[in-house]
């Protein structure tokens, strides 16, 4: 990216959540109802995502899959903006303002990192409101007393009953799942991107919007499985500490995923695999084209030696 792209990375950032949203909210939906019902220890409500999925098309119609959506939109569109924005910036300072040829792990992986830390402060709350909606679907344990009627009611109920700190529930795990699962996202990007470039090259094929499409595609896609396979226990943990209303309910990740683990063994914590997985590589793939398209549109060039 050129040194002085400034606010250009932010705005090609926002575009890339937006897409992912459209995306990979259905997905997601699948994956936090999954996490909610089958981690309980009363036993298991769904047999599997695509039974979730059909559950709640049925019950729901294709709007119970975008349930929570728009809080998830603007809590992605700004945390986009910034993880985008930040990485790009960062990185261009840390390799002296140089960006082609190799990754480089040490800037590519605090800059990623560091932009996670940073957007976990707003991904938060926002996801907490998101989670707490998807959990209400017209299947759900949750009782119709204690029920939303939007996100904003959601948002505004939370505080009042929890505190301010209620909204910033699961803030600490929030923040691990974000920080190491940016490193790893990038850093597969960044790596994936470079050998596929290289081996076109290679192979003398001309580079062509179609081909950096692509190019774009496999990295973001496989950046988003590898992203999600280091987080995903961490992201069980958030949900089951956002979704639980209890104020006695432990907010230690670690301690969540130890009762899981004792209770189902490692595949307990890896509940809602399949929709995370299925989502991650079109949500991901759609973020990273579309911001690099974005980026492209707005002059910011990104040269592979």
């Amino acid at each position: 990216m050129e040194g002085n792209s400034g606010y250009k990375d932010y705005v090609a950032g926002l575009t890339a959540g937006i897409a992912m949203v459209v995306t990979g909210h259905p997905f997601d939906t699948v994956k936090v109802k999954l996490q909610k019902h089958n981690t309980e220890a009363r036993g298991i409500q769904y047999k599997n995502g695509l039974h979730c999925a059909a559950r709640i098309l049925k019950t729901e119609g294709v709007k119970g899959l975008y349930r929570g959506a728009t809080s998830s939109f603007i809590g992605m569109a700004f945390e986009s903006s910034l993880v985008f924005g930040i990485y790009s910036q960062t990185k261009l300072l840390l390799q002296g303002g140089s960006d082609g040829g190799k990754p480089q792990p040490p800037a590519i992986v605090p800059s990623a990192a560091f932009g996670g830390a940073i957007i976990s402060f707003i991904l938060c709350p926002s996801e907490l409101v998101k989670c707490r909606m998807q959990v209400q679907g017209a299947d759900s344990v949750v009782l119709s007393s204690s029920r939303y009627g939007g996100p904003l009611e959601c948002a505004l109920k939370t505080v009042k009953y929890e505190g301010i700190t209620g909204i910033f529930r699961g803030g600490f795990t929030t923040l691990l799942r974000e920080s190491i699962g940016n490193a790893v996202f990038f850093s597969t990007y960044e790596y994936v991107r470079y050998h596929l470039h290289l081996q076109l090259k290679d192979a003398s094929f001309e580079s062509s919007q179609l081909t950096d499409v692509g190019v774009g595609i496999m990295s973001g896609g496989l950046g988003g499985i590898a992203c999600w396979t280091a987080v995903l226990p961490l992201d069980v943990a958030k949900t089951i500490i956002q979704t639980t209303p209890e104020k006695n309910q432990t907010r230690n990740p670690f301690r969540i995923l130890q009762s899981i683990y004792a209770r189902s063994g490692l595949r307990g914590c890896y509940t809602g695999l399949g929709p995370t997985i299925v989502r991650a590589f079109p949500a991901n793939a759609a973020a990273i084209v579309t911001w690099e398209l974005s980026a492209k549109l707005l002059g910011i060039k990104r040269d592979l030696n």
